[in-house]
């Protein structure tokens, strides 16, 4: 029995024989999930623009979590993306930041722990099928619905293309044709906060992929921890990024780790140390949450059993940011210190990191050219391939 999934990610329901089995939405997601892992397996799929080097944000709103998930053992595939097709929708005057660090990226996912071995890493400019598919799912996703997406108005804004939006850049974000190229119609997909923003823009083309394949479904994996989700930057703007400067890269000097931490924006009316302290829209505290372990006090200061001890006594006063801002110091040196020594390691042999590339690349690009040849065949426009239709027509001029 085929079941089509019409699903939003907010309200959701099941055509056919199953539909009145189902009381809730969970009770779709549920059977949905359950029958594409039996049929396909579970499978991650994320990435990373190369545009430069990760930094802090990017380990623990995904790399860290990817680590984990990968040695857990209980997903059947892991594809990790090296998103640069995507980083030149903005960066087409300047292709060469994009060739350097695609390089870069690499070195940072092996420095946090990510096993070639275990999972897939590839490049995607290297799978031609995602042009393809992308032209294909075009045709599904309108312009309302791209205009909608809360991630590209953003970016947008930020970039100052106002009127002059890259056509690239404005579809790049059709999840379908990236996500649905590397394994057909189950994915779970690791992403950071901004994975709800491209729920609707998502909604159409999976419904439509689910007429032709089947079901499909999907999991969106997001870190427990809310701090974790988006890091501000060191200034404490919403969003840390390379191109404003606030970031904290993972294999930053030891020197400028601490340079950093002990300019961090705190609490602006925390003026003297008696002062009572904000915790809201402190980026230490922030940073300490994202961070921050119970065995770290032990060793740095022992004075606190924990975070809430510590926040308690900043938030009633007699706590100077200094304490504090050199206690982030020490836990952010303890985590830095062994990816750093790892990517010292791996750039002793940089063609070694090309040839992993380039068996990852060949690796997804066999999986994607499947996935292509299903949805051509679904969508009937497999026309060589095709004999029923050749010898349908061969009769009806035979005549």
């Amino acid at each position: 029995m085929t079941v089509f999934v019409k699903r939003r990610y907010y309200r959701g329901y099941v055509e056919g024989p199953q539909a009145e089995n189902f009381q809730t939405e969970a009770d779709c997601e549920d059977y949905v999930s359950g029958r594409q892992e039996e049929k396909m397996g579970k499978i991650i799929l994320t990435g990373d623009r190369p545009t430069g080097k990760l930094h802090v944000g990017h380990y623990v709103g995904s790399l860290r979590r990817r680590v984990e998930l990968q040695n857990s053992g209980e997903f059947d595939k892991i594809y990790i993306m090296i998103a640069d097709a995507q980083a030149l929708t903005d960066n087409a005057d300047n292709p060469e930041k994009v060739r350097q660090n695609i390089l870069e990226v690499a070195l940072d996912y092996l420095s946090c722990g990510l096993d070639p071995e275990k999972s897939t890493i590839f490049i995607q400019s290297q799978i031609p099928e995602l042009c393809e598919l992308s032209f294909y799912y075009m045709n599904l996703v309108t312009v309302s619905r791209l205009q909608r997406n809360p991630t590209v108005k953003s970016e947008i804004q930020m970039r100052n293309f106002e009127a002059s939006i890259p056509v690239g850049f404005f579809t790049y974000d059709q999840p379908g044709s990236r996500y649905h190229c590397i394994q057909g119609n189950d994915r779970s997909g690791w992403r950071g906060s901004d994975a709800d923003d491209r729920a609707d823009t998502g909604d159409r083309p999976q419904i439509q992929y689910g007429l032709w394949r089947g079901t499909c479904a999907a999991k969106i994996m997001l870190p427990e921890n809310d701090s974790c989700r988006r890091l501000p930057g060191i200034d404490g703007k919403a969003k840390m990024s390379k191109s404003l400067g606030n970031c904290i890269y993972l294999s930053e000097e030891p020197d400028e780790i601490k340079k950093k931490v002990m300019s961090m924006y705190t609490d602006p009316d925390h003026i003297k140390i008696t002062d009572p302290g904000k915790i809201e829209g402190n980026t230490v505290f922030t940073y300490l949450d994202a961070f921050c372990q119970p065995e770290h006090f032990e060793r740095y200061l022992p004075d606190y059993a924990n975070l809430d001890e510590l926040k308690a006594h900043y938030q009633r006063g007699g706590l100077g940011d200094v304490k504090v801002k050199k206690f982030l110091n020490n836990v952010l040196q303890e985590t830095l210190e062994p990816i750093r020594n790892r990517r010292k390691e791996l750039e002793k042999d940089i063609p070694a990191i090309y040839e992993m590339l380039k068996k990852g690349s060949e690796e997804a690009e066999k999986v994607a050219a499947q996935t292509l040849a299903d949805v051509k065949a679904a969508m009937k426009i497999n026309y060589f391939d095709d004999l029923d239709l050749i010898r349908s027509q061969a009769e009806r001029y035979g005549k």
